[in-house]
């Protein structure tokens, strides 16, 4: 932390930070601090957030969400309560937080009583089951998935869990607006950022604030020339396999060129992809891989590579 406050202070008008690949490969990037103050503002005003809240701080500090938990902090005037980063990261909290922002492997983890400590609670960085969202129906705290990367500098999107507003979508916040290249990939416009930016990942744009979230073009499976979406396969296949980390990956086939495929984590079982309808057959895969352990990233995510 003191080498981030050191690094905010300093003369330089820009801070380095370490994308995660949405836009293309890994790389550094100079982000105006202009842009990370303006999102902190933007995040207060979509949350209520005013000078002397709580806030909470159990993200590491090398990626852009606990940077600006930080930038918030600072911009914002707001009293942070700073955790260790761990996957059980509220079992030695003992006060109310108004803020927070967590992963969803830290909120799966997380009790009702440890959550109803906090008011309102973002999360981000992966994926988040159908199964985790229905354990948080009737929680007290609200629970909101948010949308951004590195290059936005957090947050430019949020789509409400357990409140009134609940959606599948993303619905912008203000000052940005959506539209679609080519591909289908997100392209995003934000007042705080000084360029537009254009997302890999796959959406369904329903107007110019609103968007589904898909998947990602770099994962796509092209197996005889039809165009897979593994995250839309997996989604199928989850309440088939609950209880097991998978992935839909591909492997090369010499008449399809990729062939769709499954791979678990952990013993062999039994499973009738036939017998699975919401399939369509170029989803379907051919074959299934078992493997004692799928790779994760630091938040949960499991690496497809």
């Amino acid at each position: 932390c003191h080498q981030f406050y050191t690094q905010w202070l300093a003369p330089q008008q820009t801070m380095p930070l370490q994308t995660s690949g949405s836009t293309g490969k890994p790389k550094t990037i100079p982000m105006p601090k202009s842009s990370m103050e303006r999102s902190a503002k933007l995040t207060a005003k979509t949350f209520n957030l005013k000078r002397g809240d709580t806030a909470l701080l159990c993200l590491p500090i090398n990626y852009i969400a606990g940077k600006m938990m930080l930038v918030r902090a600072i911009v914002l005037g707001l009293d942070l309560t700073i955790i260790t980063p761990s996957s059980k990261p509220l079992e030695k909290l003992n006060k109310p937080i108004k803020f927070a922002a967590m992963t969803p492997m830290q909120l799966s983890k997380s009790n009702d009583n440890q959550l109803k400590l906090i008011d309102t609670l973002i999360v981000g960085g992966a994926a988040i089951s159908d199964e985790l969202v229905k354990q948080l129906q009737g929680l007290s705290t609200k629970v909101i998935e948010t949308y951004g990367m590195t290059e936005t500098a957090s947050h430019i999107a949020i789509r409400p869990l357990n409140i009134e507003q609940q959606s599948i979508f993303f619905h912008a916040l203000e000052g940005v607006s959506f539209e679609c290249d080519q591909r289908d990939c997100l392209i995003i416009h934000a007042e705080h950022l000084d360029d537009s930016i254009t997302s890999n990942d796959i959406v369904e744009l329903q107007d110019s604030k609103t968007f589904r979230w898909l998947g990602r073009f770099d994962n796509i499976i092209n197996t005889a020339g039809i165009k897979i979406i593994p995250e839309q396969v997996e989604a199928k296949l989850k309440p088939y396999l609950q209880k097991r980390n998978f992935i839909i990956a591909s492997t090369p086939d010499p008449q399809l060129g990729e062939q769709v495929t499954l791979i678990i984590e952990g013993a062999p079982i039994e499973l009738n992809i036939d017998a699975i309808s919401s399939l369509s057959p170029y989803e379907k895969p051919r074959k299934i891989q078992f493997v004692e352990c799928l790779e994760k990233t630091k938040s949960g995510k499991l690496l497809r590579k």
